[in-house]
């Protein structure tokens, strides 16, 4: 193509799987911002006619996308890598990790059980903020179409990759068909991608990680927007934590040039956005095949689904609206991802166990003090807190008692991960404890009514005796040292509220 490619630079990036329940994922939210500035001090050299970004898992993709929009004049094309290929199922792997909750297996079991799982290169097979974020790039116009979801050292993938760096060599300025970021990113591309994550089930993280990105496209997304679309976006999608299925049964099912489809065929999504493929996104219907001689031919689809267990037409969908839900109420305001928790949990009334930290409430469990009905409330969790750590080791304990017929939720400020599974968890109360909100009002024992059908979530307290309570504050000096969150303390002080992307760039 008669150019030079330079690295302009690498950012620092966590697994939040191998992080999950340890002090380093107080680090973890936070890291996204942290990669956008690793990448924007890359571009800053500002001796680029393009660039291309290398984005992966949960925080890369979103702090990538932030830093390319702050270099809105420069051509972006974003190069996935691919998932790994399908070890064991999700839903073996649950198991064992629920039975090593209970004591049941040892660590050698839940080792083999991991290793089996997490095998090979690429992003982990089930439907997180990982594969969410590929899905996004492709369904907002980034990704070459079909490209999200092609295995890792496969000729098919390599050609993809080449692919992608002659298409972002054509966008520039020199050639005639230039067009930077700023006019792939707009209102439609956002809402776009708004409607892909709710029909596919996707990562509740998103909830704050498109509000970011959003914000550095000057574009003011919202909560409530998230759950008007859900509304009305049928979810076409069954993907772990969602079903049994992982993203390698999705893409053979049709992929994301059925689900585009199939969303552009309802008028669910826009078709006249600008894309780096230079089409509208009805330039996505395809798939992408190898010649053989080693380049990349694009097929149109045949608009069938090659798996309805996995993927299904708008029009025949799983069910009606959407994964994501807010809810509303004198605890706060938060959202729940309720496309993987069956109908009759989707309200639950219980009193009310109050902690402070995973750490406490995992305790709790293990000495047997929590078999019964209840809600859980995990407060002092937020960014401001602690930076907002997933507690997504909670959830084999949640899953065992739920599977022994209790009645249980979660209720936090802080966040699930973006495989947030068959419990019901509002997630990401805002206000926030450590921001006097009034989850921090919450006692044990108070009978707590999270209804996901109404889109409440309510301490059933009087009202007098409510507004009269002084909130529960809490020693966190504990979370400003060790393993580098002593470096952070800036952040926990200028960071904004989870529902406005919990950002520390105003």
């Amino acid at each position: 193509m008669g150019a030079v490619a330079q690295v302009a630079g690498g950012v620092p990036a966590m697994c939040d799987g191998v992080t999950q329940g340890q002090t380093g994922m107080e680090l973890s939210l936070f890291s996204r911002d942290i990669i956008a500035m690793s990448a924007a001090v890359g571009l800053s050299h500002d001796m680029f006619d393009a660039a291309v970004f290398l984005g992966v898992c949960d925080k890369i993709v979103p702090g990538l996308l932030i830093a390319a929009l702050s270099f809105g004049h420069l051509p972006t094309v974003f190069i996935p890598a691919g998932p790994m290929t399908s070890g064991i199922t999700n839903d073996e792997k649950a198991k064992t990790r629920q039975l090593y909750a209970e004591g049941k297996v040892g660590r050698a079991e839940l080792l083999a059980s991991e290793s089996a799982s997490y095998h090979g290169p690429g992003t982990c097979t089930f439907y997180g903020t990982a594969n969410s974020n590929q899905m996004l790039m492709e369904i907002m116009g980034l990704h070459l179409p079909g490209s999200s979801f092609v295995n890792p050292n496969t000729p098919l993938r390599d050609a993809l990759t080449r692919e992608a760096a002659r298409r972002a060599l054509s966008l520039t300025a020199t050639g005639n068909q230039y067009t930077p970021i700023a006019e792939v990113i707009d209102e439609k591309a956002v809402v776009n991608g708004v409607v892909g994550l709710n029909a596919t089930g996707g990562s509740t993280n998103h909830t704050m990680h498109l509000i970011a990105m959003a914000k550095a496209a000057g574009i003011t997304l919202t909560w409530d927007d998230f759950s008007d679309l859900s509304d009305i976006t049928p979810l076409v999608a069954r993907v772990y934590p969602n079903g049994m299925a992982d993203v390698n049964h999705f893409h053979a099912a049709g992929g994301m040039g059925f689900l585009i489809s199939t969303l552009l065929d309802e008028g669910l999504v826009h078709k006249d956005v600008k894309t780096v493929w230079g089409t509208g996104l009805d330039g996505y219907k395809v798939e992408p095949k190898l010649d053989p001689d080693g380049s990349v031919k694009w097929q149109p689809i045949d608009g069938v689904s090659g798996d309805e267990s996995v993927l299904r037409p708008a029009s025949a969908p799983f069910q009606a609206s959407g994964g994501l839900k807010l809810l509303d109420g004198n605890i706060g305001r938060s959202v729940i991802k309720i496309s993987a928790v069956k109908p009759d949990r989707h309200v639950i009334e219980a009193p009310a166990v109050v902690f402070h930290s995973q750490e406490e409430m995992q305790d709790a469990f293990k000495a047997g003090k929590l078999d019964r009905d209840f809600v859980a409330v995990i407060r002092f969790q937020g960014p401001k807190a602690n930076g907002m750590p997933e507690l997504h080791k909670l959830t084999p304990a949640l899953g065992v008692l739920q599977d022994r017929g209790r009645r249980v939720a979660l209720v936090t400020d802080g966040r699930m991960s973006g495989a947030s599974g068959k419990v019901p968890a509002a997630i990401h109360v805002t206000p926030e404890a450590a921001h006097g909100g009034p989850i921090a009002k919450v006692m044990d024992g108070d009978m707590i009514r999270l209804d996901a059908t109404a889109g409440t979530l309510e301490v059933l307290v009087d009202a007098a005796e409510w507004d009269a309570r002084v909130p529960a504050v809490a020693d966190l000096s504990d979370n400003e040292w060790g393993i580098g969150r002593d470096l952070f303390a800036s952040f926990r002080r200028v960071v904004g509220r989870a529902e406005d992307g919990a950002s520390v760039f105003g």
